[in-house]
């Protein structure tokens, strides 16, 4: 089995940051979104994957290489413009051959482990199924793509969207395929916003009689595309973290679970896990936490920070509080600030307080 991680797309959600960023590299516990599609998937034993790039493909290549570092290969698919889902299968026919595939976004994160959702997948003929799909029940199915589950326990319908939903159940974001889906995606046409759909695809997968399965998450499932899932996966990840101390701490109270990289430096300060504070990043007379996650390089000084994540280089200096807020790389913040900030600044911005 083949794996397919898309990470094209223009990020626009979570704007300025993606001006100048790939989405899919924005850290979560100061590691970037698509590292943990690529781990989980060589967690699951798949050594072949493929990646869908677009405009932001340099910036992937460079931070991602060549596999070695998760014992994989990855092979890079240019996407010209964000067709849609379905035509990001289409462009990677060749990298797929007749060969099955799991297929995931690379800005979507879960809790739950791939094995379960592979066991079993059998989609070679005469056997009928050609694909299986995980859903998540939701309270707003409007906002997704739904299914609805015949009484065979297989998926008979997907509607993107739907203004009235025929279930709770929506499409998580990883799918598994067997070769039948290359025909699929061959047959349908452009959907109004002018993009190849994989719940079409997949629907046309149905109306030629063959089995589409579904199994249903357990754990939690986002979608990082916007500035609060991005927080809150942040701090989902972070509560799994354990204490590692690789750096210099003097002068300093720590309260639950850190994780201070190589090279960092933390002096007359309070931290309050869980928390990271990355390589070469430096903490003075500040406090920090919960749920913050300082970059490589970062200098804080004489601040209050909680639940925000700051990407590499990020100086904050005499801030009263910063709080649920992403900061880009190289950004500056500089006080005095006597209130509560929120932001979100892209990178290289410099923002002056009071």
């Amino acid at each position: 089995m083949k794996g397919l991680i898309l990470s094209g797309g223009d990020g626009t959600r979570l704007r300025p940051i993606t001006h100048t960023s790939a989405k899919q590299l924005v850290p979560i516990a100061n590691k970037p979104i698509l590292f943990y599609g690529i781990e989980a998937m060589a967690a699951a034993g798949i050594t072949e994957i493929g990646i869908v790039v677009g405009d932001t493909a340099d910036e992937i290549r460079d931070v991602v290489g060549d596999g070695s570092q998760w014992g994989v290969s990855i092979t890079y698919l240019h996407q010209e413009a964000p067709l849609g889902l379905a035509h990001c299968v289409l462009i990677a026919r060749g990298f797929l051959g007749d060969e099955a595939f799991l297929m995931l976004l690379g800005d979507n994160m879960l809790e739950q482990e791939l094995a379960d959702f592979l066991e079993g997948f059998n989609p070679v003929p005469p056997n009928k199924t050609a694909a299986r799909v995980l859903l998540k029940k939701v309270e707003n199915p409007s906002a997704f793509g739904v299914a609805k589950i015949g009484a065979d326990g297989c998926v008979e319908q997907l509607v993107e969207k739907p203004e009235i939903p025929a279930s709770d159940f929506a499409l998580v974001g990883i799918y598994l395929f067997g070769q039948a889906i290359h025909d699929a995606v061959r047959a349908i046409k452009p959907s109004e916003r002018g993009e190849l759909e994989i719940t079409d695809a997949i629907q046309w997968l149905i109306d030629e009689g063959l089995s589409v399965e579904h199994h249903e998450l357990g754990g939690w499932w986002i979608d990082t595309g916007k500035k609060d899932p991005l927080l809150t996966c942040n701090r989902l990840v972070l509560d799994t973290i354990e204490t590692v101390n690789d750096g210099d701490l003097t002068n300093t109270t720590c309260d639950g679970s850190i994780r201070i990289e190589a090279g960092a430096r933390v002096s007359g300060s309070v931290l309050n896990g869980p928390l990271v504070i990355g390589r070469n990043a430096e903490v003075v007379d500040s406090r920090l936490g919960p749920y913050v996650s300082v970059g490589d390089n970062s200098r804080v000084f004489s601040s209050v920070i909680d639940n925000s994540v700051l990407l590499s280089g990020v100086t904050v200096n005499d801030v009263d509080r910063i709080t649920n807020s992403l900061i880009g790389q190289e950004a500056e913040v500089r006080g005095p600030a006597n209130t509560p900030v929120r932001l979100v600044l892209g990178d290289h911005s410099v923002v002056e307080l009071g």
